[in-house]
């Protein structure tokens, strides 16, 4: 087995060779080694690492942005198992193309040549073509390598799940893009004409993607200029890498939950960095209205009462003046949420009394506080030694309002927080007025 840690590259793909092949093509790393990042899954102690010093490699599902090297760490392990390579497009193939490619790795097999066969963006196949790789897979057809950008747990079957390792590749850090600014600089035979600045700008517009950086630096390299730009000249020419954001992928659910557990931590700069990455990358603010809403109920609920109508009433503003200026009626409240007491007694109440409800199936109210309306119900004892509360001295009778025979549960707890604090004072109140009614009973 080729050691494509060590090996050097074939002399046709040299960096150079072929100067009309664009950055990003004649950069391709060759052997695995100089793959930026990903150490995760590259070190001599991390899943490829030890599999190819194994000599055995199992299929994968690569799970990562874009330009993280997906497609070139495939192909590298293809190379590594002396396995023939084949790549196809999920966007692109269908059930006949994939019967072709199945075959035609069979006969492969049978004179000795397995096959890895990559399919880019995997999670756009449909249910029955993810059920097609599975005996191909079992049989050692074919190895298979899938890439995503989506969260394979939604997207993908259990079944191709459960037959292939899922590794997790990360976005590129700075440290990582300006080793590959470097690398392309090396192969362009001069810097970059930027400021520390710029390059930095630079870097952080590429947003984590190594292919579009590269593809900006091969703009730059076109340029003629006479100094250095700096970060304002850079951006006038070079328009910023558009925010990654699936409003119904995986990024969504990330932002919202980031945005949702800054708000439950108290961090309103964290909340607000959130907020301003999802409304940047699309999202719609009425869900983000919506969202925060529930923020206010499940999270601050009576601790700080006014939570919930700031909420509703910014999302009545958004609604009357559209974005940006709506935008800001939606921060104010995310601020206020984030520094609002926070309390989930309310919301732990509610779960343990539909539990307790769900427990307890049918079970009738007492008698004495059902109404009468009929004689017949009258003599069946409906509503017989109710107590008028207002009657009852403080107000307040004391009487047992669950079914007969429950033993009475805790279910609302107040919190010494905010405005619960003055609940707790009141729900402790009733529960000593009701063990003093009912010892006299």
């Amino acid at each position: 087995m080729p050691d494509l840690f060590d090996t050097p590259a074939g002399k046709g793909d040299r960096p150079g060779s072929a100067p009309r092949r664009p950055l990003a093509d004649r950069l391709r790393p060759q052997r695995l080694n100089e793959v930026i990042g990903q150490e995760q899954i590259l070190g001599p102690d991390a899943p490829l690492g030890v599999m190819l010093a194994a000599g055995a490699l199992s299929s994968l599902i690569l799970w990562g942005p874009p330009g993280v090297g997906k497609t070139t760490i495939a192909r590298l392990l293809a190379d590594a198992g002396g396995l023939h390579f084949v790549q196809i497009s999920a966007i692109f193939s269908g059930v006949a193309e994939l019967k072709q490619l199945f075959e035609a790795a069979r006969i492969r097999r049978d004179n000795g040549q397995g096959t890895l066969l990559f399919v880019d963006e995997i999670h756009r196949f449909n249910k029955a073509q993810q059920d097609s790789f599975l005996p191909h897979m079992e049989d050692g057809t074919i190895l298979l390598v899938g890439a995503t950008t989506e969260n394979p747990s939604f997207e993908l079957n259990a079944a191709l799940l459960s037959r292939a390792q899922v590794l997790v590749l990360e976005r590129l850090g700075l440290a990582d893009l300006e080793r590959l600014t470097q690398r392309a600089e090396k192969e362009l035979g001069r810097a970059l004409p930027l400021t520390a600045q710029a390059r930095e700008a630079l870097q952080e517009m590429a947003d984590g993607d190594g292919r579009a950086l590269l593809n900006m630096i091969e703009q730059i390299a076109a340029w003629q200029v006479a100094r250095p730009l700096d970060t304002e000249e850079l951006s006038r020419r070079l328009t910023r890498r558009a925010v990654r954001y699936d409003k119904g992928g995986d990024e969504h659910y990330n932002l919202i939950s980031a945005l949702h557990k800054s708000v439950r931590g108290s961090d309103p700069d964290a909340a607000l960095y959130w907020l301003a990455r999802m409304l940047a990358g699309g999202e719609d603010p009425r869900y983000v209205a919506r969202r925060i809403t529930r923020m206010a109920v499940e999270d601050i609920g009576l601790a700080d009462p006014q939570a919930q109508g700031l909420c509703l009433h910014a999302w009545e503003t958004y609604e009357r003046l559209g974005s940006p200026e709506g935008d800001l009626a939606l921060a104010q409240a995310v601020i206020y949420l984030a520094l609002a007491p926070k309390s989930n007694a309310g919301y732990a109440g509610w779960k343990a009394a539909a539990k307790l409800a769900r427990e307890t199936g049918s079970t009738p109210p007492p008698k004495h506080i059902l109404n009468a309306p009929t004689r017949l119900m009258k003599e069946q004892g409906y509503g017989a030694g109710y107590q008028y509360d207002h009657d009852a001295e403080d107000g307040f009778s004391g009487q047992d309002y669950f079914p007969q025979g429950m033993k009475r549960p805790l279910l609302y707890q107040p919190l010494e927080r905010g405005f619960e604090r003055e609940l707790k004072r009141r729900a402790d109140y009733f529960a000593r007025l009701r063990r003093k009614r009912q010892s006299k009973d």
